[in-house]
């Protein structure tokens, strides 16, 4: 009987030890926080606001850089277009047409900017390296230079001339010069005649103090009273006419040589 009581003390010990360990073990685990949805919602908003402040400070960035960019790519296209029409400026005119003459003033000129020329002016052709008792017609639409034995030939792939010109006076050897063609033009003398075509070469002149540069066609003026005319052409722009003056420039040779009369 005794150890019948013992075995039901054992077993009750033992049940109870159990049950204050479920206990023990109960008030251990802490209870879990319920989530506050207002609190959450604000940590989301604060995280995207956070988002889009910075990919809206990469997009400003980006787009000074565009911008920067835009007006460097503005500012290249206009320094192309100045320097294009620098250069269409000073580019050759095709040879279908001719180029206009153009002057280097070295005195005042009671026409502002145009100067006054005579019936007959003295004028030195650096081509030739000679002066030529000029005829100025208004009358004539081209100039032209009295010139012999013409022959044109090709030099690098462009056309050539080489012609003669009595630089001191008909009863001296006429010289040679050759000159590159800028183009050529037919001039019609007679209306029964044909179009008489002639070389044109590019021609730097001085009258005076005034330098000019125009085009002549070269062509044998033998039977004419001066070998040097500059027609209307030449005078556009630059010069008018006083047809009841001679030699306004004076007579001598505006490069101080000797040359035909």
């Amino acid at each position: 009987m005794r150890n019948s009581m013992l075995k039901r003390m054992t077993c009750i010990i033992a049940l109870s030890s159990l049950m204050a360990a479920c206990a023990t073990k109960d008030a251990v685990t802490p209870t879990p926080k319920p989530v506050d949805a207002e609190d959450l919602q604000t940590s989301l908003a604060q995280q995207r606001d956070t988002i889009l402040t910075g990919i809206y400070l990469g997009s400003a960035s980006q787009q000074a850089s565009l911008d920067a960019l835009n007006d460097q790519l503005a500012s290249l296209q206009n320094q192309v277009k100045t320097l294009k029409a620098a250069s269409h400026a000073q580019a050759v005119k095709p040879a279908t047409k001719e180029s206009q003459p153009t002057m280097n003033k070295k005195c005042p000129s009671p026409l502002g900017d145009k100067f006054i020329l005579g019936a007959i002016e003295r004028v030195y052709v650096d081509e030739v390296k000679a002066s030529f008792n000029t005829r100025i017609d208004t009358g004539a639409e081209s100039s032209s230079l009295d010139s012999r034995n013409i022959v044109l030939f090709e030099r690098d792939g462009n056309s050539w001339v080489r012609f003669d010109v009595f630089v001191d006076g008909p009863d001296k050897p006429a010289k040679t010069f050759e000159a590159k063609v800028v183009r050529f033009v037919r001039i019609k003398q007679d209306a029964d005649d044909g179009a008489d075509r002639r070389p044109v070469i590019l021609a730097h002149l001085k009258i005076g103090e005034y330098e000019a540069q125009t085009e002549l066609n070269l062509v044998n003026r033998s039977h004419l009273d001066y070998p040097l005319l500059l027609g209307r052409k030449f005078m556009k722009d630059i010069a008018v006419v006083d047809v009841g003056k001679t030699f306004i420039h004076g007579k001598k040779d505006p490069n101080n040589n000797i040359s035909n009369k």
